[in-house]
């Protein structure tokens, strides 16, 4: 476990995305099989231990500790892994089992005989170990270090594209000896044919004023962006598939999706909640993500379907040299073939011109759609964001100005400071109601701002989380707005992050919850560009 400890440990404190590189490749370079693999799945997580759970780990805690010592702890701490190992008491002489030992023997030891089992190893192992050991076992890393960022340090350790460790990972399982005996050049590249696997998605660059005044506009063809999430769906031989664009495999969570895969192919689309061919609000699709099974209920009530982008394999015919306007013929064709139930095709936009456009993208929200797209019609289909084939000219954002009411200290880099900040609107009432949680949108010098001013203004204190005083306004800029029977405020907002800090304005001047509700139509999508002038 040391080894991998001090990856974790020093992933943590590591804030660039070069220098984590460095660290795992050196790792995946010095570290033997099958450790290394095992460390690999715990990255991209894509390990899970049912048996142990975060209440046995507890329990083993406080059979060791004053439960009320370890609870006043835990509230001060904040996190359960971070709170028992620092608070185990002293250790006994011996060595930290090997990660790859701690995974067989979690995988094959009753649930009754593993609170014996990880306190025997708790006691050998000092805190950063303990901490490495407690986060594999809850499955919550949080170290900085995603399943990509690990496959593109193994691409560089191997001198291999990360795209193509990327199409054969799905074909692959924990410790990946195939996959490591390929980079080591022991093996040939697995052979993925057949098999149900992602392929890297091609993206999309945000088209600012600069990029639209030099494009040529008559080489594009243009879309909706759709206000769901994007999807490939895989269908082969094997079996059948629906991955996020990430390649997360949701497959559990969309059963009627994969039902209507009756073809072989792959297909590139769009993910969202229609009725009757119209889409639905993004938070109707938010009740369905993260669920592994839905009943019948959800299936009938969020009805799942998919719109169509792009065809990336037509049966084993790779189609992704051709260019855009080619494939767009062989996706037309091939949905005139299948006709396949809960998908539909999206519609090419015809413009004379850049105004054309501009003023169909102005009125997008009103159609729950975040804007538009731009593909050259000569783009091979490219994996990653190469810039100039695809653009993505989304609608100018809504901001409010919100006043922050909690702050909670973040992850990784972030963990010593005040990063994750709940802000909240007046109600008629003159109370302050939270409307949402926001993380990002600032530089780091505005963020040493916010936690010096939090440290100052701290009112009481929950744990990891600090209450403070209502007087610090912050612009929060956000994609749309809906109700939500789920929110205190019934308010749900999408994407929040924050703007600018708003020292200026007097936090009884900040926007009322009756000025964002007012602005939330039926179709629950948030109308205008701003609430300032009802500040």
């Amino acid at each position: 476990m040391t080894p991998f400890a001090d990856l974790l440990e020093r992933l943590v404190f590591t804030p660039g995305r070069l220098a984590k590189l460095a660290l795992l490749r050196d790792y995946f370079t010095h570290t033997p099989d099958p450790d290394r693999g095992y460390a690999l799945a715990a990255i991209a997580g894509d390990l899970s231990f049912t048996a142990a759970k975060p209440a046995m780990i507890r329990q083993i805690a406080t059979d060791r500790v004053d439960p009320t010592l370890f609870a006043w702890s835990y509230d001060y701490v904040g996190d359960l892994a971070e709170t028992v190992a620092l608070i185990w008491p002293g250790s006994r002489e011996g060595q930290a089992p090997r990660l790859s030992e701690v995974v067989a023997i979690l995988s094959e030891t009753p649930k009754s005989d593993l609170p014996a089992v990880l306190a025997g190893w708790m006691d050998v192992c000092d805190a950063s170990a303990r901490l490495a050991l407690l986060k594999l076992i809850t499955g919550g890393l949080r170290v900085g270090a995603s399943a990509r960022l690990a496959k593109i340090a193994l691409g560089e350790m191997a001198g291999v594209a990360a795209d193509d460790i990327e199409e054969v990972w799905h074909g692959l399982a924990p410790p990946y000896g195939p996959l490591f005996d390929w980079l080591s050049g022991r093996a040939a590249k697995p052979d993925a044919a057949g098999a149900p696997v992602f392929r890297p998605t091609m993206l999309a660059h945000p088209l600012e004023e600069a990029d639209a005044a030099a494009l040529d506009w008559a080489g594009y063809r243009a879309e909706w962006k759709w206000d769901g999430i994007r999807v490939q769906l895989v269908a082969t031989a094997q079996g059948r598939r629906l991955y996020t664009r990430t390649a997360e495999d949701i497959s559990h969570g969309f059963p009627e999706i994969l039902a209507a895969m009756d073809f072989h192919g792959v297909l590139d689309g769009e993910l969202l909640v229609m009725r009757d061919g119209e889409v639905a609000p993004f938070g109707d699709l938010q009740q369905r993500l993260n669920r592994k099974s839905p009943g019948p209920k959800m299936l009938k009530d969020f009805p799942a379907g998919v719109r169509l982008y792009d065809i990336l394999f037509d049966g084993d015919d790779d189609l992704r040299g051709l260019t855009f306007d080619d494939r767009r013929v062989r996706l037309e064709d091939w949905y005139a073939r299948h006709q396949p139930p809960r998908m539909d095709l999206s519609a090419l936009i015809p413009f004379a011109g850049q105004e054309d456009l501009a003023a169909l993208r102005f009125g997008a929200r009103a159609a729950s759609i975040e804007g538009l797209m731009l593909k050259r019609g000569d783009s091979p289909y490219l994996a990653g964001r190469p810039k100039g084939p695809w653009w993505k000219w989304k609608r100018a954002p809504l901001t409010i100005d919100a006043v922050l009411m909690y702050a909670q200290r973040g992850h990784g880099r972030r963990s010593s400071i005040y990063s994750d900040y709940t802000f909240g609107l007046w109600r008629k009432d003159g109370m302050l109601v939270p409307v949402g949680k926001a993380y990002s949108g600032i530089t780091d010098q505005e963020l040493a701002f916010i936690d010096r001013w939090v440290r100052g203004h701290t009112i009481a204190r929950f744990g990891p989380v600090r209450e403070v005083e209502k007087s610090l306004v912050l612009e929060i800029a956000f994609d749309a707005a809906q109700t939500s029977n789920r929110h205190k405020s019934g308010v749900a907002l999408r994407f929040p992050r924050i703007s600018r800090i708003r020292t200026d304005k007097p936090a009884e001047e900040a926007d009322k919850l009756d000025s964002l509700i007012a602005r939330i139509p039926a179709s629950g999508v948030a109308k205008g560009e701003t609430l300032e002038e009802e500040g």
